[in-house]
């Protein structure tokens, strides 16, 4: 390819991430509104980090702020928020007794649950009248995104 070739794609490749990071911020937005609809007192950061310690714990916050890509003290304060909530169970960890192990507690995941619930429905009402042709295309762009995300990790 030429100099000239590079930046044309180039440029459409800029063009392209732009309405893609538009298309994706405006549906987390969505889904966050949903996810308010709960009446959930948590923040986007509290849900991701409960999520996150769900999906991988039990966790030391040091293991959650290292997933989550946030500073240690930023972790510890988001768990000491799920575990006022009642969402967490923190242990002594047995490798290092000066740390805790944090787990989803029950309440934690019926939390997620119901906030997972909600944003599937949300999605899903707006999926139905589509093409079956455009909803297999959304299954392949999420099948990419993901592989994107994890290749970042």
């Amino acid at each position: 390819m030429n100099r000239l070739t590079n930046t044309a794609t180039d440029s459409g490749l800029t063009e392209s991430a732009a309405r893609l990071r538009m298309a994706i911020v405006r549906t987390a937005r969505r889904l966050r509104q949903e996810a308010a609809g709960e009446g959930t007192e948590l923040t986007p950061t509290a849900a991701s980090a409960l999520a996150t310690v769900e999906r991988h714990g039990p966790l030391t916050p040091s293991e959650l702020a290292r997933i989550e890509r946030i500073k240690r003290p930023t972790a510890t304060r988001i768990l000491r928020v799920l575990e006022g909530g009642g969402l967490v169970d923190r242990a002594p960890d047995p490798a290092d007794r000066r740390s805790a192990l944090v787990s989803a507690n029950a309440a934690g995941r019926e939390r997620l649950r119901r906030l997972r619930g909600r944003k599937n429905a949300f999605l899903a009402r707006r999926m139905r009248d589509l093409p079956e042709a455009d909803v297999e295309t959304l299954d392949r762009a999420a099948e990419i995104l993901e592989r994107l995300l994890e290749e970042n990790r």
